[in-house]
């Protein structure tokens, strides 16, 4: 059928015509690296189905992230798609599974254990979930809880949840997360007292959970698993519904996952299931390549796509040379060192000097060799909110569009939610938060367009007084400084000082409703900053949404509606929440609704997860050990809390080189199958921090240029 053929000017391989041409009644596993064409030929093959008259509804669509789904969701909301059912798209451990918990309730809740199956349950988020985290660990901590460990109060809340993930995806009871950490341990006895401290906070956190009718993303997953689908009801529901899948990334999901689609897959008329050989970069998150290659044993045929549609001769060649010199195969010999001119060096003494040129490198390939400026990132191992200020603020005034993701940046640390907050605080003088007048005039110059932080500072230096949290009208300051300021400015300052005071005299909204109102009536009119900000747009998205997710899951429960005293107005209590760092969830905005046409800041995983290629690599800290060191976490540990570790076995620190190096192995192959044509390392005698680097990805490239006695230019 001629409607089944893809878009023109995508130009298709043998090999993916074979994938999305199959029959319909087919089962295939494709695997190749990054590059191949493989997520191509998911989509072309997904159009083909619908095409070909497959009913959208029976069609599921799997992925362990929802970034990786974006590519699917544009062909299923393009405008040229025919009309019919809903193609279902979803994460197996998430969507799917607080789908069918929700449609079986009445079956799930008592066999769970929950004190009210009678009432519905209450999902919790990722922050909604530290949130109940922090109400039950905040006491034990004046118990003296913790005392040998330090960090962030957010992160030990993250961890100890982590670990209920860990035995949710991986399959054991989650009463053993101390005994499993502890046994693989040799060293200071206080760490044998973390752990047990970690497994009490667990075991009264579901104990909570159930008591409140709350499910967090480990006990949705377990309920799934373990309860709903071995009852043939549920079983017959699904495979009745869903009569075709498409898996992608296969290889980034968890074991348990894994072992659903292993029973699931027989009842499915066509499947594709497709794996990056070269991926796992979301181990630390439970991910397990191991049995996700498995899956391959069910389908009937296996292809292998090997030929890469986005890396020249030259980043192939480099890549091959350093995967060899990082973790070389014994039974390959190792290569000589090729790939060098596909480097590019940039180098300097201070770091401020690296990123000036940087930037200036980026506006020539921009500008000079016609780069779009999608076609380019910019990534670290980590990105520090100063790194990726610096960067942006540098690409911007050279007048480069730029935008950015870090899924572990709070929306506290988003200027666009800190202006909404300071100014939701003014808004409620009975939450008594007063906040600092910097926050006021930093708040004011983010929602006044045109208003820069001095004449901001010196605004709020005359008309904000914290203690009474009042703010003076225009009119009272000085004529001199009036006109300093602007009357434009003042008109502007005027009507959102007269929508707060207008606001405080009205009936109190819920906290997401008034946020929804200061920024539809105001701050997103003309001569406000959020008119013509779009991320600033898509930040207040998205901290609207995380304040709704919070309201509903507190109104809900049982606590909630006994206790008032145990909790505050729902305002207050969410941004107290947020300056104690909790981690905002991922939300799609996130990751969809930015300005694609820009230069990307990112950190390296959150680029590869992505899924797509570019032209051009700028690699900052290239001397850094951030590439292959692995996150100090105290509470819990991603390699021993899996599947393939042996209990009992002492983790060691022959263990710990090892996993660095094919950690390494694995970003640098993932990165460079997606570069196209060159790849700058970006290098500072003395690094962001101030101190030398010497990592092993740099000693690594020394070797490739060394050999090939090129520097690359």
């Amino acid at each position: 059928m001629t409607d089944s053929l893809p878009p023109p000017g995508i130009s298709l391989s043998p090999a993916q015509r074979q994938i999305i041409e199959a029959p319909l009644n087919s089962k295939l596993f494709v695997l190749g690296p990054a590059g191949t064409g493989k997520t191509s030929a998911g989509v072309e093959r997904m159009r083909h189905l619908l095409a070909q008259g497959v009913p959208g509804e029976s069609i599921l669509m799997l992925a362990a992230q929802r970034s990786v789904q974006e590519p699917y969701l544009d062909l299923l909301y393009s405008p040229e798609r025919a009309a019919g059912g809903e193609v279902t798209s979803a994460t197996l451990g998430g969507g799917l599974a607080r789908r069918v918990c929700d449609l079986f309730w009445p079956v799930a809740g008592e066999a769970a254990g929950f004190a009210h199956p009678d009432q519905p349950p209450v999902f919790l988020s990722l922050e909604t979930s530290q949130y109940y985290m922090a109400h039950i660990v905040r006491p034990l901590l004046d118990e003296g809880y913790f005392e040998s460990v330090t960090m962030d109060r957010n992160r030990l809340y993250s961890q100890i949840l982590d670990n209920l993930n860990k035995a949710a995806i991986v399959g054991f009871h989650y009463t053993e997360i101390a005994s499993r950490l502890d046994a693989a341990y040799f060293g200071d006895p206080a760490q044998r007292r973390v752990y047990a401290d970690a497994q009490d906070c667990a075991v009264r956190f579901r104990e909570y959970c159930l008591q409140n009718n709350l499910i967090d993303f480990s006990l949705q997953l377990e309920i799934f698993t373990n309860i709903l689908w071995p009852l043939d009801t549920v079983r017959g529901y699904l495979t009745r519904t869903y009569r075709h899948l498409i898996y992608d990334n296969v290889e980034e999901d968890s074991p348990r996952a894994h072992d659903i689609i292993r029973a699931w897959l027989p009842e499915f008329e066509s499947a594709l299931l497709i794996y990056d050989e070269s991926g796992g970069y979301r181990h630390f998150l439970g991910s397990d390549p191991l049995t996700g290659q498995a899956l391959n044993e069910l389908c009937e045929e296996q292809i292998v796509l090997s030929d890469s549609f986005v890396m020249s001769e030259t980043i192939a060649s480099l890549a091959s040379s350093l995967e060899q010199i990082i973790l070389p195969y014994p039974s390959v010999p190792e290569p000589e060192a090729a790939g060098a001119e596909g480097v590019g060096i940039i180098a300097a003494r201070f770091y401020p000097e690296l990123l000036d040129a940087v930037v200036a490198q980026t506006k020539s390939l921009v500008e000079e060799s016609g780069v779009l400026p999608a076609d380019i990132v910019i990534i670290s191992p980590f990105l520090s909110d100063a790194l990726r200020f610096s960067v942006m603020n540098r690409l911007e005034a050279a007048g480069i569009p730029t935008r950015s993701h870090r899924p572990s940046r709070t929306l506290r640390d988003e200027p666009a939610s800190q202006a909404l907050l300071t100014l939701a605080a003014l808004a409620h003088p009975e939450w008594n938060i007063h906040p600092p007048r910097f926050d006021v005039a930093y708040a004011l110059m983010q929602s006044v367009a045109g208003l820069d932080l001095v004449r901001a500072q010196l605004l709020a230096e005359i008309v904000y007084r914290p203690r009474e949290l009042r703010l003076s009208t225009f009119d009272e300051i000085d004529p001199g400084v009036q006109e300093r300021i602007t009357f434009v400015i003042g008109n502007r300052y005027a009507m959102l000082r007269d929508w707060l005071l207008a606001y405080r005299e009205g009936e109190d909204l819920p906290f997401d409703h008034f946020l929804r109102k200061l920024f539809g009536e105001v701050l997103s009119q003309p001569g406000f900053g959020f008119h013509t900000d779009f991320d600033a747009v898509r930040v207040a998205s998205s901290l609207v949404e995380s304040v709704r997710h919070f309201r509903q899951s507190l109104e809900a429960t049982v606590l909630f509606q006994t206790t008032d005293s145990r909790f505050p107005h729902l305002g207050k209590e969410y941004t107290q929440m947020l300056q104690d760092g909790v981690i905002a969830a991922s939300y799609v905005e996130g990751w969809r609704s930015q300005n694609k046409d820009a230069v990307l800041v990112a950190p390296a995983h959150t680029f590869l997860m992505m899924n797509r290629p570019v032209t051009a690599q700028f690699w900052l800290d290239v001397g850094s050990s951030g590439w292959h060191q692995r996150l100090a976490q105290p509470l819990t540990h991603p390699y021993v809390l899996t599947r393939e570790w042996e209990p009992g076995r002492i983790w060691t620190d022959a263990d710990e080189v090892e996993t660095s190096r094919q950690a390494l192995r694995r970003v640098i192959s993932g990165l460079l199958h997606r570069c196209r044509e060159r790849v700058y390392l970006c290098m500072a005698e003395l690094g962001e921090s101030g101190f030398e680097q010497r990592g092993d990805l740099l000693r690594a490239f020394q070797r490739v240029l060394q050999t090939s006695g090129d520097t690359g230019g």
